[in-house]
């Protein structure tokens, strides 16, 4: 068994890569990952990947900013420092909406950013992980895992049929930019 983890194909085009990947599943081998230096439409479908549940996130960031909205302003008009003003009732849920709408908009918009950075493994000083330098920059890069059984011939050859540009073997999942 060879010690190579992953056949990456470098395509200058990104029809060109939508074609390799249109090719390699004809013939089924599974693509670990396609890396892009722009997004591409329609390429999540093509891939299989599932949709987002950010918006779970969102709701559910928003809701705890709403109730912790209404249990402070409970707490400090009601419990803490019940006030008479203008004979109103100490919890008066309409003079409150500003309030709770910003409470719900901070809390949502935190809690979104936070899940993206954990999900993405985008945590402060993390050096970058990256299988080709330059997906970032001009390449489109599909990835196949070598491990899986795959014919590595096979396979060089339907990524240079698609009109890869390159085929590189690499013995390591992540290069990094040090």
């Amino acid at each position: 068994m060879s010690n190579i983890k992953y056949i990456l194909g470098l395509f200058e085009d990104p029809d060109d890569m939508m074609h390799g990947i249109d090719k390699l599943q004809e013939n089924n081998i599974s693509i670990y990952d396609v890396f892009t230096p722009m997004p591409i439409h329609g390429i999540d479908a093509k891939l299989g990947v599932k949709k987002s549940r950010l918006g779970i996130v969102a709701f559910i960031c928003g809701i705890t900013g709403t109730f912790t909205a209404f249990g402070m302003i409970y707490f400090m008009m009601v419990q803490d420092w019940p006030m008479n003003v203008g004979g109103k009732p100490n919890f008066a849920i309409p003079d409150f909406i500003p309030i709770t709408f910003e409470l719900t908009v901070l809390f949502c918009a935190f809690g979104m950013v936070g899940a993206f950075f954990f999900r993405n493994h985008l945590f402060p000083g993390r050096t970058p992980r990256v299988m080709e330098l330059r997906a970032t920059a001009d390449r489109f890069v599909i990835a196949i895992d070598a491990n899986k059984g795959f014919d590595s011939e096979k396979v060089d050859s339907l990524l240079k049929e698609a009109g890869a540009i390159e085929i590189k073997h690499n013995d390591r999942k992540y290069l990094s930019y040090e």
